[in-house]
């Protein structure tokens, strides 16, 4: 295939005219199609109207802006033409149902994620994660979507920024399709990304330092004391407070996320919302050779037990991952360190 293959053709070529993968390739599409048309609108700025006014809060609690909601009603419609039987998304309180029940797949979206930057001019995106439309005991709608992430055929986000790119997995490989404005087509610019396994480089907003459990803290303590500390290396940190910005840039030259829980009311599983945010994310992370974790426990195996479930999310390059995950195992609740970290952070004697 050639290098700046079109999403069509990428397509095209992984279905093979298989009926289902023909069926996932069309919602892709039209999630693509969706895409370019929020970048169209958000690239008017305040010329398309006022995109970063409010309309109180959606069902999370997150405030809802213009951008928000008219993003939301673009991927619905375009879903609907698709085959795909059930929409779910940050924006709404229950499932919608299209006219197709029995069709094969159900989508879950966060439409706008990183909206609170629409007025700031930064890159934002929509995440969308396909998961089989499964039978429940009860029939309820809401159940088709409690599924763990390894249940997911496909996932992904599209990230408008000064390009506007797609981000895609279908389980073999993570790509990048970048949109051909002159064309309206998205172009594979970036096949098979690979993360690099070590990193200098973290996310997260240390705002909250005060507020996270000895893991994250002890973690932090030690990337910032740098090469003198016991990590023996300096480290940068970034925040953007956009998702899909975050993970473009570990996608790009690697780096570690967090966004753990903490004690504040709401936020003790974290902020981020397991169905569409933590599983698409994590699933494009690991087709990628990196890791996405809980702190306890693999991402994409967590059991859902509501629609806008939130999870504490930690991802990026493997080791980095890994590594985090020992001051989760070795670090005792009342801060103890073990050898395997020596004496040194906040809590040294």
């Amino acid at each position: 295939m050639d290098e700046f293959a079109t999403l069509s053709e990428y397509l095209g070529d992984w279905a093979k005219g298989e009926p289902r993968r023909d069926a996932i390739s069309q919602v892709i599409e039209a999630i693509a199609d969706a895409g370019g048309e929020i970048a169209a609108l958000i690239g008017q700025g305040p010329l398309a109207g006022a995109l970063g006014a409010t309309h109180g809060d959606n069902v999370s609690g997150d405030t809802q802006k213009e951008l928000d909601l008219r993003a939301n009603d673009i991927l619905i419609e375009r879903l609907a033409q698709t085959p795909v039987a059930h929409i779910f998304s940050e924006e709404l309180e229950a499932p919608y149902a299209t006219h197709t029940p029995d069709a094969p797949f159900c989508v879950a979206l966060d439409p706008l994620d990183g909206s609170s930057n629409i007025d700031t001019n930064v890159s934002v995106g929509t995440i969308f994660s396909v998961v089989p439309n499964r039978e429940t005991e009860d029939g309820e709608q809401a159940h088709r979507f409690l599924q763990p992430g390894v249940n997911q055929v496909a996932a992904g986000y599209v990230i408008f920024g000064p390009q506007t790119a797609l981000v895609l997995t279908l389980g073999a490989g993570t790509q990048i399709f970048t949109l051909d404005r002159e064309s309206g087509a998205y172009r594979l610019t970036a096949a098979d990304v690979k993360i690099p396994v070590q990193t200098k480089e973290f996310g997260i907003n240390a705002s909250n330092y005060r507020h996270w459990d000895e893991h994250v803290r002890l973690y932090i303590n030690d990337c910032l004391e740098g090469a003198e500390g016991p990590r023996g290396k300096e480290f940068n940190m970034r925040w953007v407070a956009s998702l899909v910005a975050e993970c473009h840039r570990i996608l790009s030259r690697g780096g570690v996320f967090l966004y753990p829980g903490d004690d504040r009311k709401g936020y003790e599983s974290g902020r981020l919302r397991l169905l569409y945010e933590a599983n698409p994310m994590a699933w494009l992370i690991e087709q990628a050779g990196g890791a996405a974790t809980t702190g306890l426990m693999r991402v994409m195996e967590v059991e859902p037990t509501e629609l806008h479930q939130h999870v504490p999310l930690i991802f990026g390059s493997l080791d980095e991952v890994t590594h985090i995950e020992r001051y989760y195992s070795e670090i005792g609740m009342a801060g103890e360190r073990s050898p395997l970290f020596g004496d040194r952070g906040l809590f040294r004697n």
